[in-house]
């Protein structure tokens, strides 16, 4: 695709591969000096995208955390944090989760054309709901965001929205965060499931940093020619 955003994905990891656990409770893989990184990041991107199942697991809030860096956005004449996007396969979205309530940013609903109704009954009055097609693509998904202005999107997960940008070959670059530990649980979720890749043994993504951030270790690989170190 020409003129699409420039897609970074970001992922923290368990040890053998796992971005949680398997119980209720939210799995901290990260610390505090890592987390101010990716707030760096969230606060240089147009648009922060997540699944449906993220929010209804994580309630994130996606915004960017530190008061200078919303300050240094608002002097550039944006908004303080990035337009959040999520997609959703059922429409089922809590309209009350800090996805749609922190923050007064626009917020993108993304959904297959049979449940636009539903998810506009349900999150019409907090979101945008925009009518993606049957079924949902990260092609179509980016393409609607470069319409509205979005040059640089960081898709923050979880496993199964990871596993369709690098399939379909929309990720320019990846951060990925090791925690020094083992989840070691089937039923816990992946980083990303089975699919064809476009990184195999014969085409090797080409790393561009290697850094230990206290207790856990980032690896940045270029995933396109678009990729800068």
């Amino acid at each position: 695709m020409t003129g699409r955003p420039y897609v970074l994905l970001s992922c923290a990891m368990s040890i053998d591969g796992y971005i949680d656990d398997a119980t209720t409770e939210r799995l901290l893989l990260s610390n505090d000096d890592d987390l101010d990184r990716v707030d760096a990041t969230r606060a240089g991107c147009d648009a922060i995208m997540v699944g449906a199942a993220t929010v209804r697991r994580d309630d994130p809030r996606l915004l960017v955390r530190s008061e200078r860096r919303r300050a240094e956005r608002v002097a550039r004449g944006l908004a303080p944090s990035p337009v959040k996007v999520t997609v959703t396969g059922s429409g089922d979205l809590d309209p009350a989760a800090r996805f749609f309530t922190a923050g007064d940013g626009a917020k993108l609903v993304y959904c297959p054309s049979g449940v636009v109704d539903k998810a506009r009954e349900q999150v019409g009055a907090v979101a945008t709901v925009v009518d993606a097609g049957e079924p949902v693509t990260p092609e179509a998904v980016v393409a609607d965001l470069a319409g509205r202005g979005v040059s640089r999107l960081m898709v923050e997960g979880g496993g199964s929205v990871h596993c369709q940008f690098l399939t379909a070959g929309l990720a320019d670059e990846l951060h990925l965060v090791v925690a020094p530990f083992f989840v070691g649980d089937r039923r816990a979720p992946r980083f990303v499931g089975d699919g064809r890749f476009p990184w195999h043994p014969g085409r090797r993504a080409r790393v561009v940093e290697v850094r230990q951030i206290g207790d856990v270790v980032l690896t940045r690989y270029a995933l396109s020619d678009r990729c800068l170190a």
